[in-house]
């Protein structure tokens, strides 16, 4: 007979809404937008319920894109004032004490695993990571005591930005890339996460940007609720593990998983062309809220 004991750990279940408004100083017309805001299933989430909502009203699709992701699209072609796009999002996510911990994976098992082929874009250069010389140096840096195992290394890299930049709104911008931030020491977790892979790659370890927000109840200071950005390394044997530079810690049962590509480049949440009027304002506003914890059934 099963007791208190034998049940396995509550699941959290998440609550999302991502808001996005424009607003045009006149009409905006032949409008063709794509979203990137349906969380992603997994072996450590699951999107239980997703609905995206469009004004002017639009007539929405969707397809899967080549990392995988989901991706809505729809076009508005009569002129319009003003554009509000609304995702809301139920998560259940797995809890921490359910994720089985990462074993030591040596760099041999690295080099010899079939998949690491498969792994090769996320070696190599991107849009927003340029694996230039200050990267390549930064990284012998911290690593000069030597090698250790792939994630231990991964989690020296990240704590090492960590602890080594400011988080600094309003410092960096869209176009930031990977190189600018190491200058600068400073940005947001979009340029946390660029130069945790930009220092990934050129130790070795492949390495991918991830696009998602956490339920986040210890804010850093000048820190709104917004989108957020980690990093997932690839480790023989256990698949894609993730850490988060900017808060020192490993991907837990607060975060939710949106998407993943080289980088920002490839997972931005809102994109989009259109003619007529130039953008007055761009106003973004996400709220993450946890509904209540589900308790598993007995094992």
């Amino acid at each position: 007979m099963s007791g208190p004991t034998d049940r396995a750990p509550a699941r959290m279940l998440l609550h999302l809404i991502h808001r996005t408004t424009f607003v045009y100083g006149g009409d905006a017309r032949d409008s063709f937008n794509e979203v990137r805001l349906r969380p992603c299933d997994d072996e450590n989430q699951a999107c239980r319920q997703f609905s995206l909502r469009v004004s002017p009203e639009s007539a929405v699709r969707d397809y899967t894109d080549f990392h995988g992701n989901t991706v809505h699209f729809f076009d508005v072609p009569e002129g319009h004032a003003r554009l509000v796009i609304e995702a809301e999002s139920e998560v259940e996510t797995v809890p921490d004490a359910s994720r089985a911990a990462p074993a030591p994976v040596g760099f041999d098992a690295l080099a010899a695993s079939p998949e690491r082929e498969m792994q090769a874009e996320f070696l190599a250069d991107s849009r927003y990571v340029p694996l230039a010389p200050e990267i390549w140096r930064e990284v012998q840096d911290v690593l000069s005591g030597g090698r250790g195992d792939v994630w231990g290394d991964a989690v020296r890299l990240g704590r090492h930005i960590h602890s080594t930049f400011k988080y600094r709104p309003k410092t960096t911008g869209v176009t930031t890339t990977a190189t600018d931030a190491l200058k600068l020491r400073a940005g947001v977790c979009q340029d946390f996460a660029h130069v945790m892979l930009g220092m990934c790659r050129c130790a070795g370890l492949p390495a991918r940007y991830v696009s998602g927000y956490f339920l986040n109840v210890d804010r850093l200071p000048g820190e709104v609720e917004a989108s957020h950005a980690w990093v997932e390394v690839f480790v023989p044997g256990q698949g894609w593990l993730g850490f988060d530079p900017t808060h020192n810690r490993s991907s837990d049962e607060r975060y939710i998983k949106v998407g993943v590509g080289r980088d920002y480049a490839d997972i931005s949440p809102v994109s989009g062309t259109y003619r007529g009027a130039p953008t007055l304002s761009l106003d973004v506003d996400v709220k993450v809220s946890q509904l209540n914890s589900l308790t598993a059934v007995p094992g």
